[in-house]
């Protein structure tokens, strides 16, 4: 039984006749909102308009200080929502209405919707949220739970429900006193001797990476080798076992940091729709994966490479509409200026090497030769550049396209020595993934007479190809730092590689 502290709320500051609201409720709603007491006002107002109430007496308001409570569990702050005001016998009981009313649409948004607008923080962003007519909703709850009803407005997804287990399990943590912290020093590898050792055994035994063994406390064993391992793979750090600045830092982040990071990724959760569509694919950028997905089953997981941080991959929902095998490369203006022009410069071999091919204005192609290219300047470029098809095409065998004004897509790279990095931000911000042709094959599912002996001899063949899909594929590049694993509902705290936390948590503190 879960143990709900008793609040004493006098009944005769909540049990009023209709008669003694009506008119003063309007307008002590209209003075809180006029003094900026209110968080929605626009929404109380509208309650009130509809049904001047009351709307709360004793069941109701205990149900919704139990849902303010719990709000905790969503990674919110109860204090955000009136509890003060709705606890203390000194408020005046129209006041106390009046502020029900803007605790419980407030904190309906935030479930429904998040605390803050993601276009703020991402520009990019186009996932259409959940919305709803929020003042009708509450007034349909006249004989509801409270509670229930607040509780439905959250994310289905079950990975958002496995992070709001996770956060309980790393506050109670952060509570008990969470880890100690490891010495700063020299980099550790395994057979050396250290009494740092001794601190890294007991931070990896508090995290459950490290079974306590016996042994000496102060030797890096294969055992402590293995829970490093362990732990830098999660971390997406490169699992050498050797524990140097990149390690340590991770190591030494405090369980309340991690706690943190939870609350800002149940945010991002609620910033999407319920519907991410029944065949859709989803890449979260920090944790360079992608997955397909059939209904509620993540078919198939890819690895990929993303934007470096200077070039980031946009955050942002797409439609995949057509595929291309044996795709030119139609390089962004920008980075023939900036990439290509230097390498151009230093080996005009590049050319006949690489297939670069340079056309005019007009699109006519000339002859590289003809061309001057020390006289020409990242400022002065008057050239359109493309590479034909073949194994060093840099968009390799097949493109995946949801067409964007990001000019960012899904392609094949001829680097795949990429693929065997742990971290793998080294693109310009398309996002390059391994086994394209599966998930070609995977895409063009509903496109009848596309088997894969189909793609693989159209690919054989080097002709480009286009593909018209079927039925659109919604794509979503989504941003997410702590993973869940869905089987064993562990979770992994992964790199924030461009840095984005922190924005939106600063943006939940009202900063």
């Amino acid at each position: 039984m879960t143990f709900r502290p008793f609040i004493f709320v006098p009944v005769f500051l909540v049990l009023f006749s209709l008669r003694a609201f009506g008119a003063s409720t309007i307008e002590q709603a209209n003075l809180l909102a006029q003094s900026g007491g209110l968080y929605a006002p626009a929404s109380v107002l509208r309650v009130y308009d509809m049904a001047a109430g009351p709307h709360w007496d004793v069941p109701r308001l205990d149900a919704l200080l139990d849902a303010i409570r719990n709000s905790a569990t969503h990674g919110l702050t109860p204090d955000d929502y009136h509890r003060r005001q709705l606890i203390a016998a000194d408020t005046d009981p129209v006041a106390r209405e009046v502020y029900a009313t803007d605790a419980y649409l407030t904190l309906a948004g935030h479930l429904l919707g998040g605390m803050v607008n993601p276009v703020t923080l991402e520009p990019t962003w186009t996932a259409k949220g959940r919305e709803r007519d929020l003042a009708t909703y509450f007034l349909e709850q006249k004989d509801s739970d409270i509670a229930r009803s607040l509780e439905a407005l959250a994310p289905a997804q079950p990975r958002y429900h496995r992070l709001r287990e996770a956060l309980i399990r790393y506050e109670i943590i952060a509570r008990e006193g969470a880890w100690s912290q490891v010495p700063p020093g020299p980099a550790m590898k395994p057979g050396e001797r250290s009494s740092r050792i001794a601190s890294l055994r007991e931070r990896l035994i508090a995290s459950g990476d490290l079974v306590d063994l016996d042994g000496d406390p102060d030797f890096y064993n294969d055992a402590l080798l293995q829970a490093v391992k362990t732990f830098q793979r999660r971390a997406n750090l490169e699992p050498d076992g050797i524990v140097g600045p990149s390690t340590l830092r991770k190591l030494n982040l405090s369980a309340a940091e991690r706690v943190q990071q939870i609350k800002v990724n149940l945010e991002r959760w609620r910033w999407l729709p319920d519907d991410l569509g029944h065949r859709h694919i989803r890449v979260n950028i920090a944790d360079y994966r992608l997955e397909t997905h059939e209904g509620a089953e993540v078919t198939e997981i890819y690895d990929v490479v993303v934007g470096r941080p200077y070039r980031q991959t946009p955050v942002f929902s797409g439609s995949m509409s057509y595929l291309v095998l044996n795709p030119w490369w139609e390089t962004p203006r920008k980075l023939a200026r900036l990439d290509l022009l230097p390498k151009f410069q230093a080996d005009p071999g590049i050319f006949t090497d690489m297939g670069y091919q340079i056309l005019d204005t007009d699109g006519r192609p000339i002859d590289p030769g003809s061309v001057d290219w020390q006289s020409v300047s990242s400022s002065r470029f008057p050239y359109r550049v493309r590479q034909s098809p073949g194994a060093k095409n840099a968009l390799g065998r097949v493109k995946f396209m949801f067409p964007n004004e990001h000019q960012v897509y899904l392609h094949d790279t001829p680097s795949r020595d990429l693929f065997s990095k742990t971290r793998r931000d080294f693109s310009s911000g398309c996002i390059r993934v391994n086994d394209p042709l599966d998930l070609a094959v995977w895409v063009l599912q509903g496109s009848p007479g596309w088997g894969r002996k189909k793609i693989e001899d159209i690919v054989e063949s080097g002709k480009e190809t286009t593909v018209r899909l079927a039925q659109k594929v919604p794509v979503h590049l989504l941003y997410w730092t702590v993973v869940v694993n869905d089987e064993t509902g562990d979770i992994r705290f992964v790199e924030d590689i461009y840095d984005r936390d922190s924005r939106v948590w600063r943006a939940m503190q009202g900063e």
